[in-house]
Protein backbone atom coordinates (compact mmCIF):
# COMPACT_ATOMS: atom_id res chain seq x y z
CA UNK A 1 0.00 0.00 0.00
CA UNK A 2 1.68 3.30 -1.06
CA UNK A 3 2.16 5.80 2.06
CA UNK A 4 0.97 9.11 1.87
CA UNK A 5 2.91 12.20 3.64
CA UNK A 6 1.26 13.74 6.54
CA UNK A 7 1.87 17.10 4.52
CA UNK A 8 -0.79 20.08 5.37
CA UNK A 9 -2.27 21.57 1.93
CA UNK A 10 -0.33 25.16 1.86
CA UNK A 11 -3.94 27.19 1.72
CA UNK A 12 -3.36 30.24 -1.02
CA UNK A 13 -0.51 32.44 0.08
CA UNK A 14 -1.54 35.25 -2.43
CA UNK A 15 0.77 36.37 -5.16
CA UNK A 16 4.23 37.31 -4.82
CA UNK A 17 4.98 40.81 -6.20
CA UNK A 18 8.25 39.89 -7.87
CA UNK A 19 9.10 43.58 -8.79
CA UNK A 20 8.75 44.88 -5.26
CA UNK A 21 11.46 42.10 -4.55
CA UNK A 22 12.77 39.82 -0.86
CA UNK A 23 10.54 36.96 -2.08
CA UNK A 24 11.87 34.98 0.84
CA UNK A 25 10.35 37.97 3.35
CA UNK A 26 6.70 38.36 1.13
CA UNK A 27 6.45 34.11 1.70
CA UNK A 28 7.46 34.29 5.22
CA UNK A 29 4.94 37.04 5.76
CA UNK A 30 2.41 35.31 3.92
CA UNK A 31 3.05 31.90 6.16
CA UNK A 32 2.86 33.85 8.92
CA UNK A 33 -0.52 35.18 8.66
CA UNK A 34 -1.93 31.71 7.33
CA UNK A 35 -0.53 30.48 10.72
CA UNK A 36 -2.06 33.51 12.49
CA UNK A 37 -5.56 33.17 10.89
CA UNK A 38 -5.55 29.28 11.27
CA UNK A 39 -5.44 28.36 7.70
CA UNK A 40 -2.66 26.31 8.97
CA UNK A 41 -2.39 25.21 12.46
CA UNK A 42 -0.09 23.84 14.94
CA UNK A 43 1.59 20.95 13.91
CA UNK A 44 0.77 20.71 10.35
CA UNK A 45 3.68 19.63 8.38
CA UNK A 46 4.75 22.18 6.05
CA UNK A 47 6.01 20.93 1.86
CA UNK A 48 9.37 20.52 1.53
CA UNK A 49 11.28 23.58 0.80
CA UNK A 50 11.83 21.44 -3.01
CA UNK A 51 8.16 21.20 -3.42
CA UNK A 52 7.42 24.74 -2.22
CA UNK A 53 9.81 26.40 -4.33
CA UNK A 54 8.50 23.96 -7.24
CA UNK A 55 4.98 25.35 -6.55
CA UNK A 56 5.74 29.21 -6.12
CA UNK A 57 8.24 28.78 -8.98
CA UNK A 58 11.02 30.32 -7.11
CA UNK A 59 14.54 29.37 -6.22
CA UNK A 60 15.29 26.71 -3.18
CA UNK A 61 16.90 29.15 -1.06
CA UNK A 62 14.18 31.72 -1.41
CA UNK A 63 12.09 29.33 0.25
CA UNK A 64 14.80 28.16 2.55
CA UNK A 65 15.34 31.45 3.68
CA UNK A 66 11.64 32.08 4.75
CA UNK A 67 11.34 29.21 6.76
CA UNK A 68 14.94 29.61 8.67
CA UNK A 69 13.49 33.00 9.83
CA UNK A 70 10.03 31.61 10.86
CA UNK A 71 11.75 28.60 12.53
CA UNK A 72 13.97 31.64 14.24
CA UNK A 73 10.53 33.45 15.03
CA UNK A 74 9.54 30.62 16.92
CA UNK A 75 6.84 29.77 13.71
CA UNK A 76 7.90 27.28 13.01
CA UNK A 77 10.09 23.97 14.51
CA UNK A 78 12.48 21.42 12.37
CA UNK A 79 13.73 18.60 14.26
CA UNK A 80 16.32 16.54 12.13
CA UNK A 81 15.52 15.07 9.20
CA UNK A 82 11.47 15.03 9.71
CA UNK A 83 9.46 18.04 8.40
CA UNK A 84 9.27 21.17 9.08
CA UNK A 85 5.98 21.54 11.49
CA UNK A 86 4.43 24.69 12.58
CA UNK A 87 5.17 24.97 16.16
CA UNK A 88 3.17 22.84 18.18
CA UNK A 89 3.68 25.09 21.64
CA UNK A 90 2.72 28.26 19.41
CA UNK A 91 0.38 30.35 21.12
CA UNK A 92 -2.19 31.81 19.17
CA UNK A 93 -3.45 35.26 20.34
CA UNK A 94 -6.88 35.38 21.86
CA UNK A 95 -7.93 38.22 19.64
CA UNK A 96 -6.68 35.84 16.48
CA UNK A 97 -8.96 32.64 16.91
CA UNK A 98 -9.12 29.77 14.45
CA UNK A 99 -11.97 29.82 11.87
CA UNK A 100 -14.17 27.57 13.85
CA UNK A 101 -14.35 29.45 17.02
CA UNK A 102 -14.17 32.88 15.32
CA UNK A 103 -16.90 31.74 12.84
CA UNK A 104 -19.36 30.97 15.86
CA UNK A 105 -19.14 34.50 17.21
CA UNK A 106 -19.55 35.98 13.73
CA UNK A 107 -22.84 33.64 13.39
CA UNK A 108 -24.20 34.86 16.88
CA UNK A 109 -23.19 38.55 15.71
CA UNK A 110 -24.80 38.05 12.45
CA UNK A 111 -27.97 36.28 12.39
CA UNK A 112 -30.15 39.23 13.37
CA UNK A 113 -29.19 40.54 9.88
CA UNK A 114 -30.00 37.17 8.39
CA UNK A 115 -32.92 37.09 5.50
CA UNK A 116 -36.32 35.55 7.63
CA UNK A 117 -36.06 32.34 5.41
CA UNK A 118 -32.31 32.02 6.25
CA UNK A 119 -32.99 32.67 10.16
CA UNK A 120 -35.84 30.38 9.78
CA UNK A 121 -33.71 27.55 8.10
CA UNK A 122 -30.55 27.86 10.92
CA UNK A 123 -33.23 27.63 13.60
CA UNK A 124 -34.75 24.05 12.15
CA UNK A 125 -30.76 23.16 11.52
CA UNK A 126 -30.34 23.45 15.61
CA UNK A 127 -33.43 21.53 16.58
CA UNK A 128 -32.31 18.75 13.76
CA UNK A 129 -28.94 18.40 14.88
CA UNK A 130 -28.19 14.43 15.65
CA UNK A 131 -28.73 12.61 18.82
CA UNK A 132 -25.68 10.69 20.16
CA UNK A 133 -26.34 7.54 19.69
CA UNK A 134 -26.76 6.77 22.54
CA UNK A 135 -29.66 5.67 24.99
CA UNK A 136 -32.49 6.66 24.12
CA UNK A 137 -32.07 8.04 20.57
CA UNK A 138 -34.45 6.78 17.91
CA UNK A 139 -33.80 4.72 15.41
CA UNK A 140 -30.26 3.30 15.87
CA UNK A 141 -29.95 0.02 14.49
CA UNK A 142 -30.02 -3.11 16.60
CA UNK A 143 -26.37 -4.30 17.26
CA UNK A 144 -27.44 -7.91 17.21
CA UNK A 145 -30.56 -7.63 14.66
CA UNK A 146 -28.96 -5.04 11.82
CA UNK A 147 -28.26 -7.48 8.61
CA UNK A 148 -24.84 -6.44 8.25
CA UNK A 149 -23.35 -9.31 7.39
CA UNK A 150 -26.22 -10.28 4.76
CA UNK A 151 -26.26 -6.61 3.18
CA UNK A 152 -22.06 -6.85 2.59
CA UNK A 153 -22.14 -9.94 0.83
CA UNK A 154 -25.31 -9.51 -1.07
CA UNK A 155 -23.72 -5.77 -2.13
CA UNK A 156 -20.77 -7.46 -3.39
CA UNK A 157 -22.78 -9.95 -5.38
CA UNK A 158 -24.53 -7.01 -6.88
CA UNK A 159 -21.30 -4.59 -7.43
CA UNK A 160 -20.15 -7.72 -9.02
CA UNK A 161 -22.91 -7.82 -11.55
CA UNK A 162 -22.45 -4.11 -12.40
CA UNK A 163 -25.62 -3.33 -11.56
CA UNK A 164 -25.98 0.70 -10.29
CA UNK A 165 -22.83 1.32 -11.23
CA UNK A 166 -22.20 5.36 -11.49
CA UNK A 167 -23.69 6.15 -15.32
CA UNK A 168 -25.57 8.62 -16.84
CA UNK A 169 -28.78 10.33 -15.68
CA UNK A 170 -31.13 7.65 -14.53
CA UNK A 171 -35.37 7.52 -14.08
CA UNK A 172 -36.40 10.14 -11.51
CA UNK A 173 -38.71 7.91 -10.44
CA UNK A 174 -36.37 5.53 -9.25
CA UNK A 175 -34.67 2.37 -10.13
CA UNK A 176 -37.43 -0.15 -11.75
CA UNK A 177 -36.17 -3.55 -9.57
CA UNK A 178 -36.28 -1.41 -6.26
CA UNK A 179 -40.04 0.13 -7.24
CA UNK A 180 -41.46 -3.43 -8.39
CA UNK A 181 -39.77 -4.72 -4.87
CA UNK A 182 -41.68 -2.61 -3.35
CA UNK A 183 -45.05 -2.68 -4.87
CA UNK A 184 -45.45 -6.41 -4.19
CA UNK A 185 -44.22 -6.06 -0.81
CA UNK A 186 -46.57 -3.23 0.34
CA UNK A 187 -49.00 -5.36 -1.12
CA UNK A 188 -48.86 -8.18 0.70
CA UNK A 189 -47.53 -6.82 3.80
CA UNK A 190 -49.62 -3.19 4.24
CA UNK A 191 -52.77 -3.98 1.69
CA UNK A 192 -51.50 -1.11 -0.36
CA UNK A 193 -53.09 -1.18 -3.67
CA UNK A 194 -51.00 -0.45 -6.10
CA UNK A 195 -48.16 -1.27 -8.69
CA UNK A 196 -44.82 -0.58 -9.66
CA UNK A 197 -45.68 2.88 -11.55
CA UNK A 198 -47.17 4.50 -8.80
CA UNK A 199 -43.73 4.30 -7.08
CA UNK A 200 -41.23 6.86 -7.05
CA UNK A 201 -38.10 6.55 -4.36
CA UNK A 202 -37.18 9.20 -2.36
CA UNK A 203 -34.47 10.02 0.33
CA UNK A 204 -36.38 8.97 3.32
CA UNK A 205 -40.03 10.11 4.61
CA UNK A 206 -38.97 13.61 4.99
CA UNK A 207 -37.99 14.26 1.28
CA UNK A 208 -42.01 12.29 0.38
CA UNK A 209 -43.29 15.14 3.17
CA UNK A 210 -41.87 17.74 1.45
CA UNK A 211 -42.50 16.49 -1.84
CA UNK A 212 -46.14 15.90 -0.74
CA UNK A 213 -46.64 19.84 0.29
CA UNK A 214 -45.23 20.86 -2.71
CA UNK A 215 -47.30 19.00 -4.64
CA UNK A 216 -50.53 19.12 -3.17
CA UNK A 217 -50.72 22.53 -1.23
CA UNK A 218 -51.16 25.80 -2.95
CA UNK A 219 -50.69 29.25 -1.07
CA UNK A 220 -52.96 29.92 1.48
CA UNK A 221 -54.67 26.28 1.51
CA UNK A 222 -55.54 24.70 4.65
CA UNK A 223 -54.05 21.82 5.49
CA UNK A 224 -54.75 19.32 8.81
CA UNK A 225 -51.93 18.42 10.85
CA UNK A 226 -51.86 16.16 14.13
CA UNK A 227 -51.41 18.06 17.03
CA UNK A 228 -48.88 16.71 18.43
CA UNK A 229 -47.03 15.74 15.30
CA UNK A 230 -43.71 15.09 13.62
CA UNK A 231 -41.48 18.08 13.58
CA UNK A 232 -39.90 17.56 10.61
CA UNK A 233 -43.62 17.75 9.29
CA UNK A 234 -44.67 21.18 10.65
CA UNK A 235 -41.12 22.58 9.73
CA UNK A 236 -41.80 22.10 6.03
CA UNK A 237 -45.03 23.68 5.97
CA UNK A 238 -43.93 26.68 7.99
CA UNK A 239 -40.34 27.29 5.90
CA UNK A 240 -42.60 27.24 2.63
CA UNK A 241 -45.44 29.48 3.55
CA UNK A 242 -48.24 27.67 5.14
CA UNK A 243 -47.48 28.03 8.57
CA UNK A 244 -50.76 30.31 8.94
CA UNK A 245 -53.21 27.57 7.09
CA UNK A 246 -51.62 24.84 9.10
CA UNK A 247 -54.68 23.61 11.05
CA UNK A 248 -53.57 21.97 14.16
CA UNK A 249 -56.17 19.15 14.52
CA UNK A 250 -55.74 17.36 18.10
CA UNK A 251 -55.40 13.94 19.18
CA UNK A 252 -57.11 11.86 21.26
CA UNK A 253 -57.27 8.07 22.18
CA UNK A 254 -58.67 6.96 18.86
CA UNK A 255 -56.09 9.05 16.77
CA UNK A 256 -56.72 12.39 14.79
CA UNK A 257 -60.13 13.90 15.75
CA UNK A 258 -61.75 14.08 12.51
CA UNK A 259 -64.85 15.63 13.44
CA UNK A 260 -62.75 18.24 15.52
CA UNK A 261 -60.56 18.90 11.83
CA UNK A 262 -64.26 19.58 10.25
CA UNK A 263 -65.62 21.96 12.88
CA UNK A 264 -61.89 23.90 12.60
CA UNK A 265 -61.49 23.61 8.52
CA UNK A 266 -63.62 22.12 7.01
CA UNK A 267 -62.20 22.64 3.22
CA UNK A 268 -59.09 22.05 3.90
CA UNK A 269 -56.77 20.91 0.62
CA UNK A 270 -55.38 17.86 2.71
CA UNK A 271 -54.51 15.98 5.98
CA UNK A 272 -51.06 14.87 7.04
CA UNK A 273 -51.81 11.98 9.18
CA UNK A 274 -49.73 9.10 11.13
CA UNK A 275 -52.69 6.47 11.01
CA UNK A 276 -50.70 3.29 11.93
CA UNK A 277 -48.73 4.66 14.97
CA UNK A 278 -49.53 7.98 15.16
CA UNK A 279 -46.44 10.34 16.12
CA UNK A 280 -45.22 10.54 18.38
CA UNK A 281 -47.99 9.38 20.70
CA UNK A 282 -48.26 6.23 19.48
CA UNK A 283 -52.11 4.93 19.30
CA UNK A 284 -53.28 3.99 15.84
CA UNK A 285 -56.14 5.87 14.13
CA UNK A 286 -59.56 3.89 14.67
CA UNK A 287 -61.55 2.28 12.00
CA UNK A 288 -64.18 4.45 12.47
CA UNK A 289 -61.78 7.59 12.42
CA UNK A 290 -60.40 6.29 9.33
CA UNK A 291 -63.79 5.94 7.47
CA UNK A 292 -64.82 9.57 8.74
CA UNK A 293 -61.50 10.98 7.50
CA UNK A 294 -61.85 9.29 3.81
CA UNK A 295 -65.34 10.26 3.98
CA UNK A 296 -64.39 13.88 4.34
CA UNK A 297 -61.68 13.38 1.69
CA UNK A 298 -64.15 12.63 -0.47
CA UNK A 299 -66.41 14.93 -0.15
CA UNK A 300 -64.55 18.20 -0.10
CA UNK A 301 -61.80 16.51 -2.83
CA UNK A 302 -59.00 16.75 -0.12
CA UNK A 303 -55.91 14.58 -0.47
CA UNK A 304 -54.57 12.60 2.56
CA UNK A 305 -51.14 11.90 3.06
CA UNK A 306 -50.81 8.64 5.25
CA UNK A 307 -46.97 8.72 6.99
CA UNK A 308 -46.96 4.88 7.47
CA UNK A 309 -42.78 5.20 9.08
CA UNK A 310 -42.84 2.46 11.38
CA UNK A 311 -45.74 0.15 11.07
CA UNK A 312 -43.94 -3.25 10.66
CA UNK A 313 -43.22 -3.21 14.29
CA UNK A 314 -46.85 -3.96 16.14
CA UNK A 315 -45.94 -6.58 19.00
CA UNK A 316 -49.72 -7.64 19.83
CA UNK A 317 -51.49 -8.64 17.02
CA UNK A 318 -51.18 -7.81 13.20
CA UNK A 319 -49.90 -4.43 11.76
CA UNK A 320 -52.98 -2.06 10.74
CA UNK A 321 -53.40 -2.12 6.90
CA UNK A 322 -53.20 0.64 5.34
CA UNK A 323 -55.39 3.52 4.98
CA UNK A 324 -54.37 3.57 0.88
CA UNK A 325 -56.06 0.13 0.48
CA UNK A 326 -59.33 2.11 1.41
CA UNK A 327 -59.21 4.50 -1.02
CA UNK A 328 -56.01 4.25 -3.34
CA UNK A 329 -57.59 7.42 -5.47
CA UNK A 330 -57.33 10.03 -2.39
CA UNK A 331 -54.71 8.65 -0.62
CA UNK A 332 -50.69 8.78 -0.87
CA UNK A 333 -48.70 6.60 1.01
CA UNK A 334 -45.64 7.35 2.49
CA UNK A 335 -43.43 4.62 3.42
CA UNK A 336 -39.16 4.44 4.73
CA UNK A 337 -36.27 1.89 5.43
CA UNK A 338 -34.73 3.98 8.05
CA UNK A 339 -36.54 2.81 10.87
CA UNK A 340 -35.87 -1.11 10.25
CA UNK A 341 -33.20 -1.12 8.21
CA UNK A 342 -30.57 1.94 8.63
CA UNK A 343 -31.46 5.43 8.61
CA UNK A 344 -27.91 6.08 6.83
CA UNK A 345 -29.38 4.55 3.61
CA UNK A 346 -31.78 7.50 3.03
CA UNK A 347 -33.97 5.17 0.75
CA UNK A 348 -38.06 5.69 1.23
CA UNK A 349 -41.00 6.03 -1.11
CA UNK A 350 -44.14 8.07 -2.09
CA UNK A 351 -46.99 5.86 -3.45
CA UNK A 352 -49.24 8.25 -5.42
CA UNK A 353 -52.74 8.17 -7.04
CA UNK A 354 -51.75 7.48 -10.71
CA UNK A 355 -52.86 10.63 -11.37
CA UNK A 356 -50.46 12.54 -9.12
CA UNK A 357 -47.35 10.34 -10.40
CA UNK A 358 -46.36 12.44 -12.72
CA UNK A 359 -46.36 15.79 -10.34
CA UNK A 360 -44.20 14.00 -8.15
CA UNK A 361 -41.88 12.83 -10.79
CA UNK A 362 -41.76 16.40 -11.73
CA UNK A 363 -41.21 17.89 -8.77
CA UNK A 364 -38.48 15.45 -7.56
CA UNK A 365 -36.51 16.34 -10.63
CA UNK A 366 -36.16 20.09 -9.06
CA UNK A 367 -34.82 18.54 -5.92
CA UNK A 368 -31.86 16.53 -6.54
CA UNK A 369 -32.91 15.03 -10.65
CA UNK A 370 -32.79 11.15 -8.92
CA UNK A 371 -31.75 9.12 -6.26
CA UNK A 372 -28.48 7.17 -6.13
CA UNK A 373 -28.62 4.07 -7.75
CA UNK A 374 -26.11 1.28 -6.38
CA UNK A 375 -27.91 1.03 -3.08
CA UNK A 376 -31.05 0.92 -4.86
CA UNK A 377 -30.17 -2.35 -6.69
CA UNK A 378 -28.95 -4.09 -3.32
CA UNK A 379 -32.24 -2.63 -1.28
CA UNK A 380 -34.43 -4.72 -4.61
CA UNK A 381 -32.56 -7.66 -4.00
CA UNK A 382 -32.86 -7.56 -0.46
CA UNK A 383 -36.39 -7.52 -0.35
CA UNK A 384 -37.48 -9.39 -3.59
CA UNK A 385 -34.78 -12.31 -1.60
CA UNK A 386 -37.04 -12.43 1.43
CA UNK A 387 -34.26 -10.95 3.54
CA UNK A 388 -36.62 -8.06 4.71
CA UNK A 389 -38.69 -10.16 6.23
CA UNK A 390 -37.11 -12.62 7.65
CA UNK A 391 -35.21 -9.46 9.21
CA UNK A 392 -38.53 -7.79 10.28
CA UNK A 393 -39.61 -10.80 11.98
CA UNK A 394 -36.10 -11.05 14.01
CA UNK A 395 -36.09 -7.26 15.00
CA UNK A 396 -39.59 -7.17 16.02
CA UNK A 397 -38.85 -10.16 18.57
CA UNK A 398 -36.02 -8.17 20.01
CA UNK A 399 -37.70 -4.92 20.03
CA UNK A 400 -40.57 -5.88 22.05
CA UNK A 401 -38.58 -7.50 24.94
CA UNK A 402 -36.61 -4.43 24.70
CA UNK A 403 -39.76 -2.03 25.12
CA UNK A 404 -41.08 -4.52 28.05
CA UNK A 405 -37.90 -4.27 29.90
CA UNK A 406 -37.64 -0.16 29.55
CA UNK A 407 -41.60 -0.01 30.37
CA UNK A 408 -40.53 -2.06 33.74
CA UNK A 409 -37.62 0.31 34.75
CA UNK A 410 -39.14 3.34 34.43
CA UNK A 411 -41.79 2.19 36.18
CA UNK A 412 -39.78 1.04 38.82
CA UNK A 413 -37.69 4.75 38.86
CA UNK A 414 -40.35 7.01 38.43
CA UNK A 415 -43.30 7.40 40.60
CA UNK A 416 -46.31 8.09 38.93
CA UNK A 417 -46.95 11.06 39.80
CA UNK A 418 -43.51 12.55 38.36
CA UNK A 419 -43.53 10.74 35.23
CA UNK A 420 -45.58 7.47 33.44
CA UNK A 421 -45.36 5.69 30.06
CA UNK A 422 -47.91 6.41 27.35
CA UNK A 423 -49.35 3.08 26.41
CA UNK A 424 -48.69 1.60 23.11
CA UNK A 425 -47.78 -1.70 21.32
CA UNK A 426 -45.68 -0.71 18.39
CA UNK A 427 -42.91 0.89 16.66
CA UNK A 428 -39.03 1.44 17.64
CA UNK A 429 -39.85 4.37 20.82
CA UNK A 430 -42.42 5.39 23.60
CA UNK A 431 -43.16 8.44 25.00
CA UNK A 432 -42.53 9.12 28.86
CA UNK A 433 -44.88 11.76 30.23
CA UNK A 434 -43.71 14.56 32.63
CA UNK A 435 -45.17 16.14 35.83
CA UNK A 436 -46.95 19.39 35.02
CA UNK A 437 -43.62 22.01 35.75
CA UNK A 438 -40.92 19.82 34.81
CA UNK A 439 -39.99 20.81 31.36
CA UNK A 440 -39.30 18.32 29.39
CA UNK A 441 -36.51 20.46 27.53
CA UNK A 442 -34.34 21.53 30.29
CA UNK A 443 -34.35 17.57 30.60
CA UNK A 444 -33.39 16.67 27.44
CA UNK A 445 -30.40 18.85 27.63
CA UNK A 446 -29.11 18.08 31.25
CA UNK A 447 -29.94 14.45 30.18
CA UNK A 448 -27.25 14.68 26.84
CA UNK A 449 -24.86 16.26 29.64
CA UNK A 450 -25.31 13.02 31.91
CA UNK A 451 -24.84 10.53 28.34
CA UNK A 452 -28.40 10.10 27.40
CA UNK A 453 -29.70 11.11 24.43
CA UNK A 454 -33.71 11.99 24.66
CA UNK A 455 -36.60 14.47 22.82
CA UNK A 456 -38.86 16.85 23.94
CA UNK A 457 -42.09 16.35 23.39
CA UNK A 458 -43.65 19.86 24.02
CA UNK A 459 -41.72 21.37 20.80
CA UNK A 460 -43.89 19.33 18.91
CA UNK A 461 -47.79 20.72 19.67
CA UNK A 462 -49.08 23.48 18.18
CA UNK A 463 -48.48 26.88 20.53
CA UNK A 464 -50.16 27.10 24.31
CA UNK A 465 -51.43 23.54 23.46
CA UNK A 466 -47.94 21.80 24.54
CA UNK A 467 -47.60 18.99 26.98
CA UNK A 468 -44.67 17.87 28.84
CA UNK A 469 -43.25 14.74 28.29
CA UNK A 470 -40.09 12.71 26.69
CA UNK A 471 -39.68 10.77 23.41
CA UNK A 472 -37.62 7.56 24.16
CA UNK A 473 -35.86 5.31 21.25
CA UNK A 474 -35.09 1.69 22.36
CA UNK A 475 -34.09 -0.04 18.90
CA UNK A 476 -30.25 -0.65 19.41
CA UNK A 477 -29.41 -0.60 22.99
CA UNK A 478 -28.91 -3.71 24.73
CA UNK A 479 -30.90 -4.06 28.07
CA UNK A 480 -27.80 -3.16 30.60
CA UNK A 481 -27.01 0.22 28.36
CA UNK A 482 -31.03 0.98 28.91
CA UNK A 483 -31.17 0.27 32.66
CA UNK A 484 -28.05 2.46 32.96
CA UNK A 485 -29.01 5.29 30.91
CA UNK A 486 -32.72 4.92 32.83
CA UNK A 487 -31.04 5.50 36.17
CA UNK A 488 -28.98 8.98 34.82
CA UNK A 489 -32.47 9.38 33.44
CA UNK A 490 -34.45 8.78 36.44
CA UNK A 491 -31.81 11.26 38.18
CA UNK A 492 -31.81 14.01 36.13
CA UNK A 493 -35.72 14.54 36.01
CA UNK A 494 -35.90 14.61 40.08
CA UNK A 495 -33.47 16.91 39.56
CA UNK A 496 -35.32 19.08 37.71
CA UNK A 497 -38.31 18.55 39.61
CA UNK A 498 -36.81 19.65 43.12
CA UNK A 499 -35.55 22.36 41.31
CA UNK A 500 -38.72 23.61 40.38
CA UNK A 501 -40.49 22.75 43.41
CA UNK A 502 -37.41 25.52 44.89
CA UNK A 503 -38.01 28.22 42.46
CA UNK A 504 -41.84 28.01 43.22
CA UNK A 505 -41.35 28.51 47.45
CA UNK A 506 -39.47 31.27 46.53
Amino acid sequence: MPRTAGVAGIPSLGVLNREAGNLSRQLADALREAVRNGAIRPGDALPSTRLLAASLDVARGTVIEAYEQLIAEGFLESKGRSATRVASALALPRAIEPPARRSRAIRRTARSRLPAPAAAFAQIAGEFRPLAPVPFAISVPGGLTAPADIWRRLGNRVRAKGEGAPAGYADPLGARPLREAIAQYVRKSRSVRCDADQVLITSGTQQGLYLASQVLLEAGDPVWVENPAYRGLTAILESTGHGDSMIRVPVDAEGIDVEAGIGMARRARAAFVTPSHQYPLGMPLSMARRAALLAWARKVNAWVVEDDYDSELRYQGHPFPSLQGLDPERVVYLGTFSKILYPSLRLGYVIAPADLIDAFCGARVLMDRHPPNADQHLLAAFIAQGHLERHIRRVRNVYAEHRTQLIETLTRLLPTPLAWVEPGDQGMHLVLWLAKGVDDRIVAELAAKSGVSVRAVSPMYARDTARSGLVLGFGGFSAGQMQDASQRLAAVIHEVHEAGRARRRR
